[in-house]
């Protein structure tokens, strides 16, 4: 059986796959990889499927041992990589011998990196995924030294590249794009006009479920709590200190602050990529940008930014 042996695990590192989508209403989140756009180029450049299962490395450090040979990339986080010793590129395909030790170095830039074979990992489905939700602790546990992830047959097409020419993640200020509301009424118009127009700082704070950050508090329009509703990933939540948390894949299903704004689904990817100490700056989609005419209806003249 071909298979990744786990020799250490890093910082923390977990199974991921597209996650769980559509059980929402059952209670079950969606989980999935915090990159996705990075698993999928992955398993695009190997002949996988796109929603393979891959192991999410979180600051690299990393470590496995093949039993048996195959086809592996690495995406995300540009880790240095090193096989038995001799060093590899990452945003390539490239070989593990049977018995080889891959190592993962700590990142440069991003947060997370992924590791994927050709035939991708086929540990045990929970709810129709392989993907850890380490919110509610469901699907396989984080990665341990001396776990075993079993491999499955390599596609029938070959690897369809071997070098993947794509940026590496930014290592300063991050625009995402938002869409406002649904709950931007209960902040002021001045309160609109930072968040579309100051930075706000990436905490300590952060993980698989969201990031808190840092700024200049919100101000709202009205007291008091929602009745918990809906959330979704990329949900920017206001909690009464004013500043906003931003929901990433293993997010809860529910929650009683406002919402200001949603970032776009195209740009969660980049949010899950970001450090404490990084700036993220928020531009409202173009079709949502009738805030000039929301803010002098509020009573406030906005401001050039």
């Amino acid at each position: 059986m071909r298979a990744l042996e786990v020799v250490t695990p890093g910082f923390l590192s977990t199974v991921q796959d597209l996650g769980r989508p559509g059980r929402a209403a059952l209670g079950v989140g969606a989980a999935g990889a915090a990159d996705r756009d990075a698993l999928k180029l992955a398993n695009r450049a190997l002949g996988n499927p796109e929603g393979a299962a891959a192991i999410e490395a979180t600051l690299g450090g990393l470590v496995v041992r093949a039993r048996g040979g195959m086809f592996a990339a690495v995406t995300g986080a540009p880790v240095t990589l090193t096989v038995n010793g001799r060093g590899e590129g990452p945003y390539g395909v490239f070989y593990l011998p049977d018995g080889a030790e891959l190592r993962m170095g700590p990142p440069p830039a991003g947060l997370r990196s992924y590791l994927a074979v050709r035939g991708g990992l086929t540990v045990d489905e929970v709810l129709g995924s392989r993907s850890t939700d380490t919110f509610a602790a469901l699907g396989p546990p984080a990665l341990g030294p001396g776990a075993v992830l079993p491999v499955g047959p390599p596609p029938a097409d070959p690897p369809l590249l071997d070098a993947l020419p794509v940026a590496p993640p930014a290592i300063g200020d991050v625009e995402l794009r938002v869409v406002l509301g649904p709950r931007d009424d209960w902040f002021t118009a001045e309160a609109l006009h930072t968040f579309l127009t100051e930075p706000y700082e990436v905490t300590s704070e952060l993980d698989r479920v969201g990031i808190r950050l840092a700024g200049t508090p919100l101000t709202r329009t009205r007291d008091g709590e929602l009745p918990s509703e809906g959330m979704v990933t990329g949900a920017l939540q206001v909690p009464p200190s004013g500043l906003p948390v931003l929901f990433l894949a293993d997010h809860p299903l529910t929650g009683g602050y406002p919402v200001i704004a949603v970032v776009a689904a195209a740009d969660i990817g980049r949010a899950a990529q970001v450090r404490p100490g990084q700036r993220l700056r928020f531009r409202a989609l173009p079709r949502f940008l009738a805030l000039d005419a929301a803010l002098r209806r509020r009573g406030a003249e906005p401001q050039p930014a």
